[in-house]
């Protein structure tokens, strides 16, 4: 009867596990991960032997240490990665060179190995996996200055303890260092780096484009971090780093908000992940501890050494980086738990001869232990930390709800509808939960443009749940489009309207057409025009043209934070063309808003430095004019030359043009 071998039966055990474990575990006060590892240990062969660990936990394993990788580098903004890398690099090396300096001598001494056995567990102290990362994923820290360092020294530390791995295996079957297969796998690790930072994104931008659908996007994903990770294993690294380099080269096409970033976390959270610390729980072997004070002694030195290591190292970091207490337990429990690397290094070691079979039982017990303080530990200081985010926002700022954009959406196309409604809810602020409007108005009782209006509700309708955004649909009826948007303008209290750029439909048509120009008489409110021909998360980067005294209108804060939002959220560069006292007041207010992305200023003295630099943009940005309605602070003659420059120059091109909110009528 058991162990149970069929298929249904054990995925049906699985899920029944995944759902039931928190809930129990949660009630004793034991966090999430933990409580799947202990499910791991009782169902498994070495427990009740209730499930055997067939394939299916071999291959959802693997995918979920590579999906774990993968998100704690996707989840990652790639603004504080950059600000944070040197940080991060300091921090692996010191995490790695701490155990392996300690471990060398108190295994070698303590546990009577000889020095190429020393060498090899001190790896393992040195490694680690980031088992706990889910907490800091689920409080919302994944850009917090600890976790980000963390996370970026684990690939460092992982990278380096499995070279040192692959070096002592290789002295050991053929007695000698060899020099030369070390600097090739170097060379190949620059080559590996390269190629995948040139092939991935053009392979993705290309097939983005190509195919909107969220379900083909994640399939078309997942395969490029598996390939990644495949490759890795085949120039003799490990694939854990290959999904995590795969993450960081696909951080800028998924982000925070899309559709896409919601698959992703929600397969990975809701069963590889699970499935992987079930599995990592099956192969741990309670009963070691009470075959003898062998197995005892060894794991009580590993885990200690492991630990206190770990522990010393993330202090030294916190003390350099003023991180602070919190942020130091952050940092030990993100880099003190141990799985995939660590195992595979006890397997590649009992296998060699390296290490005796009390060593290798000795191991999985630390692997256990290190498993649950790193839980515990990160649990506690993500909390924490958690806590003290809140209070000093809520300090600051008020209540998070006070400022945000009410935003109506304006669709009458359906192929457009959908890019229009993604592009209003990536300026959003992301804490931004109030509802998004879709808004189609009609003027007659046309049969077919009632059906493509409406068309264009759904669309834009989908568009909002797929990124998990609250969207009420209206279709009204009126006299003629100005006189129903702004009515609902007024009836919503909106603080802004979001809506395409018409297409000319003869010569003598203007730019941005008569119904544009009509709407900004009308409205004081903010109006955002949008005319993407690609996925507005494929751009390459922003532009922005600020006219001069732009500073001075009243809707400037609320137009810098759209732009800094979006950016913010899609991880690309802005290039403001600003004039330079002007530019000033931009950076003040940027960083007074704390909005997070690249940006680099491009002096303007005048109209004619804007022909100039706009030669540079290239066809895959994104322009943004923010313009000014007539009589106000900003507006200038150079307005008035602005619809017939960009209807010639850049009719292919991605455009946004924003009218910025103005007091008066």
């Amino acid at each position: 009867m058991l162990p149970i071998t069929q298929p249904v039966a054990i995925f049906v055990i699985v899920m029944i596990i995944i759902l039931c474990a928190p809930l129990v575990f949660s009630r004793l006060k034991i966090p999430n991960i933990v409580g799947l590892i202990l499910a791991g240990v009782a169902v498994g062969p070495f427990g009740f032997n209730i499930l055997e660990r067939d394939a299916s936990f071999e291959i959802f394993g693997q995918v979920g240490i590579l999906y774990l990788m993968f998100l704690a580098a996707v989840e990652i903004d790639m603004y504080h990665l950059r600000r944070n890398y040197r940080a991060g690099l300091s921090y692996g090396i010191i995490t790695f060179l701490l155990p392996m300096a300690a471990g060398i001598p108190i295994t070698h001494f303590l546990l009577g190995v000889g020095w190429d056995s020393a060498v090899l567990v001190a790896s393992m102290y040195a490694s680690h996996t980031l088992v706990s990362y889910p907490v800091v994923s689920r409080f919302g820290l994944s850009n917090n200055r600890a976790a980000v360092i963390a996370v970026s020294g684990t690939i460092v530390a992982v990278m380096l303890a499995l070279i040192t791995l692959a070096e002592v295996v290789a002295v050991r079957a053929s007695g000698h260092f060899d020099v030369g297969k070390l600097g090739l796998l170097l060379v190949m690790m620059l080559v590996y780096a390269a190629g995948l930072a040139w092939l991935f994104p053009l392979l993705t931008r290309r097939f983005f484009r190509k195919f909107s659908d969220p379900v083909t996007q994640y399939i078309f994903i997942l395969t490029l971090v598996c390939i990644a990770s495949l490759l890795a294993k085949l120039i003799g690294l490990e694939g854990i780093l290959g999904a995590f380099y795969a993450g960081l080269i696909l951080n800028r096409f998924i982000p925070s908000r899309s559709a896409l970033m919601h698959r992703i976390s929600f397969v990975g959270n809701a069963l590889f992940i699970p499935y992987f610390l079930i599995g990592v729980g099956m192969l741990l072997n309670v009963h070691v501890i009470f075959k003898g004070w062998s197995v005892v002694w060894i794991m009580v030195v590993m885990t200690a050494t492991a630990l206190s290591m770990k522990w010393l190292a993330a202090w030294i970091a916190a003390r350099n980086y003023r991180l602070g207490s919190d942020g130091m337990r952050l940092m030990f429990g993100l880099s003190s738990g141990k799985a995939a690397a660590t195992i595979a290094a006890t397997m590649i070691g009992y296998q060699y001869g390296l290490m005796t079979e009390d060593m290798m039982n000795g191991a999985v017990m630390m692997i256990l232990l290190c498993c649950i303080v790193a839980s515990v530990v990160t649990e506690s200081a993500a909390k924490k930390i958690r806590i003290d985010l809140t209070a000093k926002e809520i300090e600051a700022d008020g209540p998070k709800k006070v400022g945000f954009a009410r935003q109506i959406v304006a669709v009458s196309n359906p192929t457009t509808a959908e890019g229009i409604m993604r592009t209003a809810i990536f300026m959003r602020n992301p804490a931004n939960n109030e509802p998004i409007t879709a808004l189609y108005v009609r003027t007659n009782d046309n049969p077919g443009a009632m059906r493509s209006g409406r068309e264009a509700l759904a669309n834009a309708r989908y568009a909002a749940d797929s990124m998990d955004m609250k969207c009420d649909e209206v279709e009204r009826f009126d006299l003629n489009i100005v006189t129903g948007l702004t009515n609902v303008l007024r009836e919503r209290n909106a603080s802004e309207l979001v809506i395409g750029l018409h297409r000319r439909s003869n010569i003598v048509d203007t730019f941005f057409g008569s119904m544009i120009e009509s709407l900004m008489k009308s409205t004081d409110k903010m109006i955002i025009i949008s005319r993407c021909f690609i996925p507005i998360d494929t751009i390459g980067a922003i532009i922005v043209y600020v006219p001069r005294n732009a500073e001075f209108e009243t809707g400037f804060p609320n137009w810098v934070a759209r732009i800094g939002n979006l950016a913010a959220q899609l991880g690309c560069r802005v290039n403001f063309l600003a004039y330079p006292q002007t530019a000033e007041y931009l950076e003040r207010r940027i960083q007074e808003g704390k909005y997070s992305f690249r940006r680099h200023y491009s002096a303007m003295e005048s109209w004619d430095d804007f022909i100039i630099l706009s030669s540079q943009i290239d066809i895959e940005d994104l322009l943004l004019v923010v313009g000014a309605r007539r009589g106000s602070v900003s507006h200038t003659a150079d307005f008035e030359n602005m619809p017939s420059f960009l209807g010639r120059n850049f009719a292919h091109n991605n455009i946004g043009l924003i009218i910025p909110s103005q007091f008066g009528s």
